[in-house]
């Protein structure tokens, strides 16, 4: 019974965070190159839980991810304190 109620929390759960994904359609770069459609993460605005960054895969390539969550170089940091 454990083991049923395990497997429904799980499915539960995987169901939910694929909901919170974005489809998006392919599109025509400013210098004519094209981007095939592809699934995101919802925009949230946390760089920590994006498919792209660093210690995360994403789970419809199997691709792990190569961006620095801190963004260093960039100008840009993301304090999950609010700090």
């Amino acid at each position: 019974m454990k083991m049923i109620i395990a497997a429904a929390l799980g499915l539960t759960l995987t169901a939910g965070s694929a909901l919170a994904d974005g489809y998006v359609n392919g599109y025509y770069r400013g210098n004519g190159t094209y981007v095939q459609p592809y699934y995101r993460s919802s925009p949230d605005g946390n760089p920590f839980n994006n498919y792209s960054t660093q210690g995360n895969v994403n789970p419809y390539t199997g691709q792990p991810g190569t961006h620095n969550p801190y963004g260093y170089g960039s100008g840009s940091y993301y304090d999950p304190y609010g700090r």
